[in-house]
């Protein structure tokens, strides 16, 4: 009995691609649930972000197999996950869009949640159906990282500059350099002129597609007080990245 797969509000192609990528990367070796089971535990877990112990109870199997099976499909997924140079070269965008998150974890230690601010690049402008790109994701980082500081640490900036790509931020990246365009500030004791308005204007516009695109990762679950640290937010979001570039 799998009652978790009809709660999925995501397109039954993609768990058929999941599921032939279990195929075609473990072929027909015997395990307790076939391939598209398997898929769909991956799933469940991942965008509904169940316990393993909820996902087990639902498809009649122990929690060890649930996490077993979770760990290996996102692993899989990762795999596929591209870096930045290559999006850059393959999808040659006119701007990129740069951004960062929060996304809360809680890990065993210090008893403290910690946060993973993912920087990350969108291409705007190219979709007129409303469907937002997401070209790449970082590696996850502590939530005290400033999001300046993220995009110097995976080397964003100077990728784009070396690419030819210029980069559109927010105000988090004010002093990262003159590739980088972020809202004009206010004078201190004045006000922005009307020119300087409309540029800020025109400039929150452009980036409203990162904004969007946060909104439709962070509807994945699993980025919602997830139980798991750093590194394995890393690998979940580059598993959930491949998952949103093959929707």
């Amino acid at each position: 009995m799998v009652p978790h797969s009809a709660a999925l509000d995501l397109p039954h192609a993609l768990a058929e691609w999941v599921t032939m990528l279990i195929v075609t990367r473990e072929g027909h070796r015997r395990r307790k649930l076939p391939p598209h089971q398997r898929a769909l535990v991956a799933l469940v877990y991942l965008r509904k972000h169940d316990t393993p112990g909820q996902v087990a109870e639902g498809f009649g199997i122990s929690v060890g197999t649930a996490h077993a099976y979770t760990a290996t499909v996102i692993r899989l997924l990762a795999a596929r996950a591209p870096g930045p140079l290559k999006v850059l070269r393959e999808s040659t965008p006119d701007c990129v869009l740069l951004d960062g998150t929060l996304a809360e974890c809680h890990r065993l230690g210090d008893g403290r949640a910690d946060y993973t601010p993912p920087a990350r690049r969108e291409r705007p402008g190219r979709h007129r159906t409303g469907r937002v790109c997401v070209l790449w994701i970082s590696p996850a980082l502590p939530g005290r990282t400033h999001d300046l500081n993220a995009a110097r640490t995976h080397r964003i900036i100077r990728i784009c500059e070396r690419q030819g790509v210029p980069v559109l931020a927010d105000r988090a990246y004010q002093g990262a350099g003159a590739w980088v365009t972020t809202r004009l500030k206010r004078p201190p004791g004045g006000e922005l002129s009307t020119t300087r308005r409309t540029v800020n204007r025109a400039l929150a516009q452009a980036r409203a597609p990162v904004e969007r695109a946060m909104a439709r990762m962070k509807s994945w679950r699993i980025f919602r007080s997830s139980r798991c640290g750093p590194s394995r937010t890393t690998s979940i979001a580059a598993a959930i990245l491949t998952l949103e570039r093959q929707r």
